[in-house]
């Protein structure tokens, strides 16, 4: 599973130590696998956040310890709300070969 945010931070010295913080306590939790933050290189004023966990149940758990609700959750608040946020991973690929995986909804 992937967590995809978009922000477009007000101070982005304060953002940047914001994101730190939030891949520190998100990146610890059991069924992370990772994560990165960054902005974008056509407009620096845009930041974006990604973290991968094994699956649904492992980012739902992620959230549930209070230091993760006390800095991550405001944080995640304040993402741009006009696309969606969490995406479920469908090809991987390491050393040039992809990994095709069987999606979780229900139909597909």
């Amino acid at each position: 599973m992937l967590l995809v945010c978009r922000f477009a931070p007000a101070d982005p010295a304060a953002f940047a130590d914001r994101l730190a913080r939030a891949l520190e306590l998100l990146t610890a939790q059991p069924g992370c696998l990772g994560g990165e933050a960054g902005r974008a290189v056509d407009d620096p004023a845009y930041w974006v956040l990604t973290v991968r966990f094994t699956g649904v149940d492992a980012y739902r758990r992620a959230l549930s310890p209070f230091p993760v609700r006390e800095h991550v959750v405001p944080l995640l608040s304040e993402a741009a709300a006009d696309a969606p946020a969490t995406y479920e991973t469908l090809l991987g690929a390491d050393g040039g070969v992809v990994e095709r995986r069987t999606s979780l909804l229900a139909g597909e």
